[in-house]
């Protein structure tokens, strides 16, 4: 799918998060600057509120938010140097405790969480937008997305 503008990319998050459940993950993966913090700060603020400050965990590697029907964390894994680190950081957690969405997810090496959605997220052809490409896996599968 195409995702136009930004606010294309608001609505993806926003259908997401209503669909995300305890112990789930969103894993976003493409280039830098593809728009993956855009999509994860859109769904963290669907599932907290809509002015929810939510920076770039790039440095922190990752942040906590409570929500009223599920917490998250957004975690960037893009500075991580084993697969091991991510779960020294809360991983596994977060994923007890509510959902997380995760930025580079290679870098845990094939060892993601089962019950997840990959999303590719990168410059469409035009650069116009973003093309994005769904991948469910888990309880994920058949499960409907309409935003």
């Amino acid at each position: 799918m195409i995702l136009e503008d930004e606010a294309a990319t608001a609505r993806l998050g926003a259908a997401i998060a209503r669909r995300l459940q305890l112990g789930e993950a969103v894993c976003l993966s493409g280039p830098l600057g593809a728009g993956k913090s855009t999509l994860a700060r859109a769904l963290v603020r669907a599932l907290t509120t809509p002015d929810e400050e939510v920076p770039s965990p790039t440095f922190t590697l990752v942040q906590f938010y409570e929500g009223p029907r599920l917490n998250v964390a957004h975690f960037d894994l893009y500075r991580l140097t084993s697969p091991d680190e991510a779960y020294e950081i809360g991983l596994d957690e977060a994923l007890d405790d509510g959902a997380a969405v995760i930025e580079w997810p290679e870098r845990l090496e094939g060892d993601l969480p089962p019950d997840r959605l990959d999303i590719e997220i990168e410059p469409a052809d035009d650069a116009a937008g973003r093309r994005v490409r769904l991948t469910p896996h888990g309880a994920w599968e058949g499960r409907g997305l309409e935003f």
